[in-house]
């Protein structure tokens, strides 16, 4: 089963870690410092938003019945082997048309920097375990890449350990 990116909303602080390590992955210096003396604009594919007291991070959730894919009319998205939805090298098809954008029900995917391409998590940021950069960068843990049957019984086991300890009950 494939992992994912899963978010754990209630250890999210807003840090926006997650964003500045997703922008700096997509650059050719792969650092920031470097990015920016070699006057590149990097651009973030996650999102950080707050509603209300709770902060919680969004990305693209490479769903498997991905509407941007059939809104995509130039065929720039698409469907790679490992299930990862995205127009990687299908910069030069998209033609800014933003039916990706308007069908996406997540509002994760964006512009890139000149406003004329769509840009979205590739997990092009991936280091020698798998692990996306966002993933690595988030110091509370509220990001997690995982198989979801794996966080769904972590989950589990949190609320059978509330409910035994005579908690009000599960999260």
């Amino acid at each position: 089963m494939p992992r994912e990116i899963l978010i754990d909303f209630a250890r999210c602080t807003g840090c926006l870690s997650c964003r500045l390590a997703c922008a700096v992955a997509h650059t050719q210096a792969k650092s920031l410092f470097d990015a920016v003396l070699a006057g590149e604009k990097p651009r973030a594919r996650i999102f950080v938003h707050q509603l209300g007291q709770q902060k919680a991070p969004i990305n693209c959730r490479h769903c498997t019945d991905a509407p941007c894919l059939d809104a995509c009319m130039a065929g720039a998205m698409y469907r790679k082997e490992d299930g990862t939805v995205t127009n990687e090298g299908g910069e030069q098809r998209c033609v800014g048309c933003w039916m990706c954008v308007m069908v996406c029900p997540y509002g994760a995917i964006t512009s890139d920097a000149a406003g004329t391409v769509a840009l979205k998590c590739d997990r092009n940021c991936r280091d020698e375990s798998g692990t996306p950069a966002c993933v690595r960068a988030c110091p509370t843990g509220a990001l997690v890449y995982t198989e979801v049957e794996d966080y769904s019984a972590h989950r589990r086991h949190g609320a059978l350990g509330k409910i035994l300890a005579g908690g009000a009950g599960a999260p």
